[in-house]
């Protein structure tokens, strides 16, 4: 899968960051000295989702249980035609190189106690209003590099938040959070829509 070879460029790149050589050659000549930048990728999430939602709608019937504030608990079977409705405010903007680079900065490290490289990803302080995205981890397996969860954080406005959990292959989880004026939060609403079982 194209993907998973990009994982494994992503840890590749992560693995020769961590050594203590520079390959900056620092001029002997001259005052100046010019900062060689590497170019920042991306994890493209907003195509790995996208990919994994095609992949459902042709082969899987998913199913979503929700919760709602007070206890309540049910499921119902999702239309193939809905499900892209369900995690479309996760789509948006689409998570790239080339369209939030300039907004958020990346850090990225080896967890030892969830077995997967994460890539973090925060929002910078001067954040447009267009942009609700505050935050997304992907989290990579080390030996295949394959992509084993990401998770995706949006505020909506002052009260309002999103979380949306994806767990690759398997089920995604959209949690509503609502912010008191006293700081205390509370979940509004939880959906988990399972496709494999």
């Amino acid at each position: 899968m194209r993907l998973s070879l990009f994982a494994f460029l992503i840890i590749s790149t992560c693995a020769c960051n961590n050594t203590n050589t520079s390959s900056i050659d620092v001029p002997q000549k001259t005052d100046t000295i010019h900062a060689v930048q590497e170019k920042i990728l991306f994890f493209p999430v907003s195509d790995y989702i996208g990919g994994q939602i095609m992949d459902i709608i042709k082969n899987k019937t998913p199913i979503k249980k929700y919760t709602i504030k007070g206890g309540h608990i049910d499921s119902v079977k999702v239309k193939i035609g809905d499900f892209k409705n369900l995690v479309n405010e996760f789509l948006v903007p689409e998570i790239d190189s080339v369209n939030l680079v300039p907004f958020f900065t990346e850090s990225k490290f080896l967890d030892q106690t969830i077995d997967a490289f994460t890539f973090s990803y925060d929002a910078k302080p001067k954040l447009p209003d267009s942009i609700l995205l505050r935050h997304w981890d992907v989290y990579v397996e080390p030996g295949s590099g394959n992509v084993k969860r990401i998770y995706l954080v949006k505020k909506i406005n002052e009260d309002k938040q999103l979380q949306l959990t994806w767990q690759s292959n398997k089920w995604c989880k959209i949690t509503t959070i609502l912010n008191s004026p006293s700081g205390a939060s509370t979940v509004e609403k939880e959906e988990k829509i399972s496709w494999e079982f």
